[in-house]
């Protein structure tokens, strides 16, 4: 039986509530400025339940935003949540089966996939996936939620400046990434946002974005980290 050591644990514990602190924060810009945004509430707090994940929800709210289709912002969300895909196998040796494969199928996102990677041990690993997991599905929802009605107070998003924010948290989840991911992956990142730049002064509303993502093609296929579990099987 896996044995998990006190010092990872703590250590474990701090990372995960840092994590998680960090999403309940994003969630509250979130539902601020969907509200800021003309949204009604329940839309960013139902989506937040729902999906539970960042990048997607942001980018169909800022494209319903500034008055795409919502059709386009749904495609648009779906191929950034595609991601998901090949992180279901990533973490399916820490997920279990039946139920508990479900529930953690809903518990899936970039950082839960970094701890369930990152662990020493496979108990370390599960215990990471789940803990942080679960925080985010609990700490997502309640920060948007806040959000929303904070963001009955914020009013007119230019008076503030924060028309700007959705981008840059976009930004913000994308460099880490590219930079992690090399030359290739940059020059696929940047090749998109040119892409969005170049079309988006005559393209409607949503459809930049989309076309951005054809960007994919140049990046390397993904390859699954190879584990401790894999290594030692």
């Amino acid at each position: 039986m896996d044995t998990i050591n006190r010092t990872e644990l703590h250590s474990l514990l701090r990372s995960v509530a840092v994590v998680c602190l960090a999403g309940g924060i994003l969630g509250i810009s979130y539902g601020a400025l969907a509200i800021g945004y003309g949204l009604p509430w329940w839309i960013p707090v139902l989506l937040s339940v729902a999906v539970v994940a960042g990048a997607s929800e942001m980018m169909f709210v800022a494209i319903i935003g500034v008055g795409g289709s919502p059709w386009l912002a749904a495609a648009a969300g779906l191929l950034v949540n595609a991601r998901h895909v090949p992180f279901g196998f990533q973490v399916a040796p820490v997920m279990g089966h039946g139920l508990r494969s479900i529930l953690g199928a809903h518990a899936i996102n970039d950082e839960s996939t970094s701890f369930a990677i990152a662990g020493s041990s496979p108990a370390m690993r599960r215990l990471g996936f789940w803990a942080c997991g679960v925080g985010i599905v609990l700490v997502w929802p309640l920060g948007t939620a806040l959000g929303t009605w904070l963001g009955a107070f914020l009013g007119d998003l230019d008076r503030w400046g924060l028309d700007a924010v959705f981008p840059a948290m976009i930004l913000a989840l994308v460099i880490p990434k590219a930079r992690a991911g090399g030359a290739v992956l940059t020059t696929a990142v940047v090749l998109g946002a040119a892409i969005t730049v170049a079309t988006a002064s005559f393209l409607p509303a949503g459809l930049p974005e989309l076309l951005s993502l054809a960007a994919v093609a140049f990046a390397r296929p993904w390859r699954p980290a190879t584990t401790e579990w894999e290594l030692s099987s």
